[in-house]
């Protein structure tokens, strides 16, 4: 097994379907991978088009062996508007598979996916706006 950081940079994002009648959104990000979540801050009253540019580390056991070079790593990202008063409102989500720059990583020492806008749907897959990320993998 081969241990690593990855690095996930949340930029920005454009075009989220807004959930808030009244005000602006409110906008905030959870990233998942594996069992390990980071949350971002509230980009306050930024609306449609919230800007964060922040970074978020995950630990990374990437196995060297056949069997598991099949699995699909990922990072499960769930945009959220914070509501003051109710529940908060989901946004939207996205899925960005990083297995092949794990596998990159692994065998170079580092590798990444430059930063890339992603699509943001909703629970049945309609479009709902976009999110621009990076990636890096660095191994230990």
């Amino acid at each position: 097994m081969t241990r690593g950081t990855l690095q996930v940079l949340l930029v920005d994002a454009a075009k989220l379907k807004d959930t808030d009648f009244i005000d602006k959104m409110d906008p905030y990000v959870i990233i998942q991978f594996g069992n390990q979540k980071r949350k971002s801050t509230v980009a306050r009253g930024e609306g449609k088009a919230p800007l964060w540019n922040e970074k978020f580390t995950f630990d990374v056991d990437y196995p060297n062996n056949i069997r598991d070079e099949h699995h699909q790593y990922k990072l499960n990202i769930t945009i959220m508007d914070k509501d003051r008063f109710s529940r908060d409102d989901f946004v939207g989500e996205s899925t960005i598979y990083v297995t092949d720059v794990l596998s990159l990583g692994v065998k170079n020492g580092t590798s990444e996916i430059r930063t890339s806008k992603y699509r943001v749907v909703l629970h049945n897959k309609t479009y709902s706006g976009e999110i621009r990320m990076g990636v890096s993998f660095t191994r230990k």
